[in-house]
């Protein structure tokens, strides 16, 4: 029967003809059968099979071997004997040079009919040991994919116990050279499910044995890292990374990030071929692991790899956001790799040639990947121009191009630069090596204490925080001539864009220092802060009278004219009016005299006088005077919930009182603020802060904030020893005193007036009552009657017709803490968030400026904590609750910002416009040059602090090698922050080109 197969196949008859001929001779060979014949069509099928130069000749050679292993299965076994494979498997089949390359496809074929025999472990045992050795031989991935089938299939033919890890690691050495030789794409497709079946069976193996896979890795990496290959490993690795677990992923990299084995070279390579990998497209998690060893060398601060990586790759990284296949990927590695690159705009500017081209594709693409896509890179792209302004010409047509794109609020770069810097990377070591610092992970940066300067920490990141003020002085140009402004706006830009944890405000101090403090001793940091503010104040004034000069010698054009001739900066900022009056209790004549000033300072009422707690409206002899000129209506004080202080004398004009007011510390159970449903917008029913309010409230007999500001603001009696010499009478009369506030400055800084002097120890003693703070304050503003009647008419503040008085509102920007009995000691630290005027994304802008919500301004801005190097998030809570928990840390200076209003209109839409011109602030040229020098300095010197960690950890006990014992190897996450003295702590290429 044999004969008349192999005859019937060799003959010229027509396919179907002998389909007909061979289907007779498979149904005969159904029947019972002498060994003899069984053995000679067997060794035919085998011939055919194995050897056939036609499809059609190894498909009969199957069908037979198929039935004869199904019908004779014991002559089959005979057959189909280890000698017979092992003779298959080391020498082949066919003539030489002509073997066949199915011998793998056979084997498995006739397998299937073996399982149940007595030789079934025998053949298993050979297997087990021939795959092996085929491995070690580097097959093709055609031979490869099919050893995987085949193993894939039979599990029980994998090697077991050492012999298995070694079969992975050298399966992973085969992926390693596998190459497509052609760039056809039905050709790279097969090749990639080649790969794909080779990796698979990697992740079967993992599953059922996890102590093969760091072993697997360790050969991953030692191939990857290799610097004496000639040609590079294939990128088909990037398959094998797919399938280790993520669990495994912080053990691993944090043991090869710190194996001193392990060379910079090595790493350097590895790591860039790793990067290699986006192009792959059949990965998973390729991209997270990428970034978790990305920042695990920014951890143990490995610098120098990190830029010379990110230089050479990123812009291939960025070349295939074309592609759909291994956008994702590549987009997260981008966004990685960019927001960790802060030190220098170098990575960045490699781009901006690219980046049209790119968003010009995308658009084009119109997909949902390429939308989400472009949202991702528009927000990246707007990170980077807030972390390197000052390259408009380069900038432009990036610009131009995502300018119908989302943009980023501020608090969300600033999270996204905060989070991703190489320096916020957290180190392991870092318990054992203190130098060893992460920044903070609010993006915040700290100010070094250079001696029991806390006091000047504490008010210049106050400053820093008050965010129009800071954008204003890091606009400043070159040649301001105001030396300390601009030694601020260096200290400024360095706080902005530093890498630091902390810098040393050293030449600031040295420049802002009264020169009245003694050196190394705690100072009252309202004092520094008035001078400060004054000095500024009059080098700027100083500037202008200087130009003032130049103009009257025509040397200056109009436009400098207006510019120099404005207010200062600080007056902008900081500065108020206030009306001083004297009423004259004789003659009732009344002298008056409006003064400047840039902050409050707020005397706590003597220990008898009484306070109503936190109530909505004060008493109105809290708030102010009561000989205010009469209103030509009096029946508009009908309804009024203005108080007189007193009966009125014969002649005295009737009162007209405004009190201040604040939200969120009204006491249960108290009448509401009849004022509260104003034009204000505020409604107490629906106050966000209606929730805070018994939580902030303080104690019935405790101060708050208004309490202090109405007795600032209520009449003075000059009697006695007080008296008031009356220029009407030509004599020293008893009088009234009393303070209006004339205008309302920008930022409100209030200072409690905490420390007095006691004559029995000759000290300055403090006074460590609590004083409730009110997030936001509503302040009486005195306006003249044809003011009053158009902020009626507008509703844009709330007045009482006729009153004289409009309420401003205030939100709380910072709290200076001074924590300590005495002013001569003790620590300062703030509480700080920035507020502004920022319009909700997605609003658009009239140009007008609106304020943010009430639930934006009171609960969604992050609250943070400075205290002098240490940096951290905090809270509203905690800053109403800092004395309850510790009664000599004690609010000493607030910070407060003017909402929107009528008041500060023009101020509020000079500062929008700017920010709408401007966007973030442009840093001068040496500006911008001096930071990125120091940022490369500092990671300098961490690199070079991580290098000698051995000195540090010298004494622990030795580390396994990271491939080993990784269940015992736990995961130290602890960090500690800095000390300091007295701190309080391309192309649309071929689809060939995509995958290599």
């Amino acid at each position: 029967m044999d004969k008349i197969l192999e005859a019937v196949v060799m003959s010229s008859y027509p396919n179907n003809v002998k389909q007909g001929l061979v289907r007779r001779v498979i149904e005969a060979a159904k029947q019972p059968m002498d060994s003899e014949q069984c053995w000679s069509m067997l060794e035919l099928s085998t011939k055919l099979y194995l050897t056939g130069d036609t499809k059609y000749k190894r498909e009969i050679g199957k069908e037979v071997l198929e039935v004869y292993g199904h019908y004779h299965p014991e002559e089959f076994e005979e057959f189909f004997n280890v000698r017979f494979l092992l003779s298959l498997l080391q020498e082949g089949y066919g003539p030489l040079g002509k073997r066949s390359h199915y011998v793998l496809d056979y084997i498995q074929l006739g397998l299937q009919f073996i399982l149940e025999s007595p030789s079934a472990n025998s053949i298993f045992s050979l297997l087990r040991i021939e795959v092996l050795r085929k491995v070690c031989e580097r097959p093709s991935p055609k031979q490869c994919a099919k050893i995987s089938k085949l193993l894939t299939q039979h599990p029980q033919c994998i090697p077991t116990g050492k012999h298995q890890v070694l079969f992975c690691q050298q399966l992973i050495r085969c992926i390693g050279q596998f190459q497509c030789v052609s760039e056809g794409e039905e050709d790279i497709m097969e090749f990639l499910e080649q790969v794909n079946k080779v990796s698979g069976l990697l992740q079967r193996i993992w599953r059922t044995q996890t102590s093969a896979i760091l072993p697997s890795l360790k050969e991953l990496f030692t191939i990857i890292s290799s610097t004496e290959e000639q040609e590079a490993p294939s990128n088909a690795l990037a398959s094998v990374v797919q399938f280790v677990p993520l669990e495994l992923m912080d053990g691993v990299i944090r043991n090869l990030t710190n194996d001193d084995s392990i060379t910079d070279v090595q790493m350097m390579t590895a790591i860039g071929r790793m990067i290699d990998w986006v192009s792959w497209p059949l990965g998973k998690n390729i991209d997270k692991w990428i970034i978790a060893l990305l920042k695990g060398l920014a951890a143990v601060k490995k610098f120098s790899i990190l830029i010379e990586v990110t230089l050479s790759k990123i812009e291939k990284v960025f070349s295939k956001l074309l592609y759909p296949i291994v956008r994702e990927g590549a987009l997260s590695v981008l966004q990685y790799m960019l927001l960790s690159f802060q030190h220098s705009h170098e990575a960045f500017h490699l781009l901006l040639p690219h980046i049209p081209r790119l968003v010009a594709s995308l658009k084009k693409e119109d997909s949902n990947s390429a939308t989400s896509s472009l949202e991702q890179l528009a927000e990246l792209i707007h990170c980077m121009f807030f972390r390197f302004s000052g390259f408009p010409d380069l900038y432009e047509p990036v610009l131009e191009a995502v300018k119908a794109l989302p943009i980023p609020n501020e608090d969300r770069i600033k999270h996204l630069l905060g989070q991703n810097a190489w320096t916020s990377q957290k180190n392991e070591l870092a318990c054992f090596y203190p130098r060893l610092v992460s920044k903070s992970e609010t993006g915040k940066i700290g100010l070094i204490n250079l001696g029991n300067t806390c006091y000047m920490n504490s008010i210049i990141q106050s400053l820093f925080m008050a965010s129009d003020f800071r954008h204003s002085v890091l606009n400043l140009t070159e040649g301001n001539s105001q030396p300390l402004m601009t030694k601020l706006q260096w200290l400024f830009a360095f706080l902005e864009h530093s890498q630091r944890p902390a810098i040393s405000p050293e030449s600031f101090l040295s420049a802002s220092w009264p020169p009245w403090f003694t050196p190394g001793a705690q100072q009252d940091c309202s004092e520094y802060l008035k001078y400060l503010l004054d000095r500024l104040h009059e080098e700027e004034k100083t500037g202008k009278r200087i130009y003032q000069k130049l103009k009257e010698s025509s040397l200056m054009s109009q436009a400098v004219e207006h510019h120099y001739l404005n207010k200062t900066l600080i007056e902008k900022m900081f500065g108020g009016k206030m009306m001083t009056k004297i009423r004259c209790l004789k003659c009732l004549n009344v002298s008056s005299r409006e003064e400047a000033f840039t902050d409050l300072s707020l005397a706590f009422p003597p220990p008898d006088r009484h306070v109503r707690g936190s109530t909505s409206v004060l008493p109105v002899e809290e708030i102010g005077p009561q000989f205010i000129e009469p209103l030509e209506n009096p029946s508009q004080l009908t309804g009024s919930p203005w108080i007189q202080r007193k009966a009125p004398m014969a002649g005295d004009p009737a009162a007209s009182l405004m009190p201040v007011e604040t939200l969120g510390f009204q006491e249960p159970g108290e009448a509401a603020n009849p004022l509260s449903g104003d034009a204000v917008g505020v409604d107490a029913a629906k106050d966000p802060l209606s929730a805070l309010g018994e939580q902030a409230c303080a104690p019935k007999d405790s101060r708050s904030v208004p309490d202090l500001i109405n007795y600032f603001l209520s009449p003075e009696r000059l009697t006695a020893e007080n008296k008031y010499h009356c220029e009407k009478c030509a004599s020293l009369q008893d009088a009234e005193k009393v303070a209006e506030l004339t205008e309302g400055p920008h930022y409100l800084i209030l200072t409690l007036l905490r420390f007095s002097f006691d004559p029995r120890t000759m000290k300055r003693k403090k006074i460590l009552d609590n004083v409730s703070i009110p997030v936001v304050l509503k302040l009486p503003v005195l306006v003249a009657p044809e003011e009053t009647e158009e902020v009626c008419r507008h509703g844009k503040d709330r007045a009482a017709p006729g009153s004289g008085f409009m309420s401003v509102m205030y939100d709380l920007c910072s709290v200076v803490v001074h924590s300590g009995i005495s002013s001569e000691s003790g620590h300062y630290y703030c509480y700080s968030r920035e507020c502004t005027d920022t319009v909700p994304q997605g609003q658009p802008r009239d140009g007008a400026p609106k304020p943010a919500s009430d639930k934006q301004l009171d609960f969604e801005i992050q609250w943070y904590l400075f205290n002098d190097t240490r940096v951290s998030f905090s809270s509203f809570e905690s800053v109403s609750n800092v004395t309850s928990f510790f009664p000599k840390d004690t609010a000493y200076v607030l910070f407060y910002r003017q909402r929107p209003g009528r008041q500060s209109c023009l101020l509020h839409e000079a500062l929008a416009e700017a920010g709408r011109l401007h966007g973030e602030p442009s840093l001068h040229k040496d500006l911008m040059e001096a930071i990125s020098k120091d940022n490369i300095l500092y990671l300098q010197e961490q690199e070079k602090e991580a290098r000698n960690r051995a000195a540090y950890i010298s004494a622990l006990p030795k580390s396994p090698l990271w491939w080993r014992d990784f269940d015992r190897d736990k995961d130290d996450d602890s960090s500690s922050g800095g000390c300091s003295p007295a701190a309080g702590g391309g192309g649309s290429g071929s689809f060939h080109g995509l995958v290599f």
